[in-house]
């Protein structure tokens, strides 16, 4: 299909397990397609390097390909998306000693993410009246679904993430290490690294964001807009090979193999042990061997996973507004949505896949309505929504 060879990007995270299936079984080849795979660990890094042109294509956080498209936090480069990597993926992972203070203020069941949500607020108060340092919370990027997750969490039981906790950012394999020096209390951020610091005996993982939201969009594979629309054959034979990859991915009986590609060290670079568990969404989430499971925790084509939901990118872009990030716009917003591109999904698979319900709900608030992000936002009380 082409003599140029074709660079992708991608952070070693188990929801870039569909671009490296796609890629290490075959599949892109089958296509006609050439593919340099190229390892990144910081977000920033890829979005650069995408927008330049340096990489054709990438694995990509979604509220990046967002934020790029309407030129908030730098330059302006419009993103397409036709195809989502990953839905749900994510855990908040805390120190021993943060789960044992959350543990003794819960009141409740501490696999309750509203329970927790106040009795961070506790913890906080109490550190508060006592003179301590505030608590830090690491998480992957500004405009990142950590971001928005932990503060989404955070803000439910009373606490305001700007003004009563640290937000930094971390590249995601750093975070183990971080949790480990003690530069952080906890963490947002996408497998296997939750599942590293909780066998280390470092880390117990209080929730996964399937527990807070059950359908959150995490990553896709991006392209520039300008690329999209003059090659429109490479465009639609990557997402036929991702596809392809995802429907492998998801056969249980694959999964062995799917783990061992995955724990290459040039790929994700972890046991395929731990990369296992995260596909069967069978996790250890405390050191002493308690485990948890949720078979929605990682999402990578079942379900309709694989076809981008403009009412995701919707949600994400309410949180920008939330969190002042960006200016409450009914433009501004068609223009979010827009990057999610199901057409293109569609157009390359040669027939329309069931559309999921727009809705999405949380374990607190409303269902969220993407015709309306005035009233979503008038629902909670913590924020940073620009006046205007």
């Amino acid at each position: 299909m082409t003599d140029r060879r074709l660079r992708i990007g991608f952070i070693p995270l188990c929801d870039a397990t569909a671009l490296i299936i796609a890629v290490d079984k075959g599949f892109t080849a089958a296509e006609g397609l050439d593919i340099d795979l190229v390892r990144e660990v910081s977000w920033s890094n890829m979005r650069d390097k995408l927008n330049i042109g340096l990489f054709d294509a990438a694995h990509l956080i979604a509220p990046v390909a967002i934020a790029s498209s309407l030129g908030l936090g730098h330059v302006k480069v419009p993103i397409v998306a036709p195809f989502a990597l990953g839905v749900n993926g994510n855990a908040i992972t805390v120190s021993p000693a943060l789960y044992a203070s959350i543990a003794a203020a819960a009141e409740g069941n501490v696999a309750d993410p509203l329970a927790t949500a106040k009795a961070l607020a506790k913890v906080v108060a109490t550190r508060k009246a006592r003179g301590q340092e505030p608590l830090t919370f690491g998480m992957t990027f500004p405009f990142s679904t950590h971001n928005y997750h932990l503060r989404f969490w955070m803000a439910a039981g009373g606490v305001d993430p700007d003004e009563d906790v640290r937000l930094v950012v971390l590249p995601p394999p750093y975070m183990v290490e971080s949790l480990a020096n003690r530069h952080v209390d906890a963490f947002c951020v996408g497998a296997p690294w939750n599942s590293v610091a909780v066998d280390l005996g470092i880390g117990f993982i209080l929730h996964f964001v399937s527990e807070i939201l059950p359908r959150a969009a995490e990553k896709v594979l991006a392209f520039r807009s300008r690329f999209a629309r003059e090659n429109p054959e490479q465009l639609a034979a990557l997402v036929r090979a991702h596809a392809r990859a995802a429907g492998f991915v998801e056969e249980a009986g694959n999964r062995d193999e799917v783990a061992a590609i995955l724990a290459a060290p040039n790929r994700i670079g972890v046991s395929a042990e731990v990369i296992r568990r995260t596909l069967d969404g069978r996790l250890k989430v405390a050191p002493d061997g308690g485990v948890r499971s949720d078979p929605n925790y990682l999402l990578v084509g079942r379900d309709g996973a694989g076809r981008p939901d403009p009412a995701q990118a919707a949600w994400l872009y309410a949180q920008m507004v939330r969190w002042g990030q960006a200016p409450l716009s009914d433009e501004m917003c068609r223009a979010a949505m827009a990057v999610f591109r199901p057409d293109l999904y569609d157009d390359a698979l040669g027939s329309a896949a069931a559309v999921l319900p727009a809705a999405i709900g949380a374990f607190t608030g409303p269902i969220f309505d993407p015709g309306d992000i005035a009233g979503h936002l008038s629902s909670w009380r913590i924020g940073r929504v620009p006046a205007g």
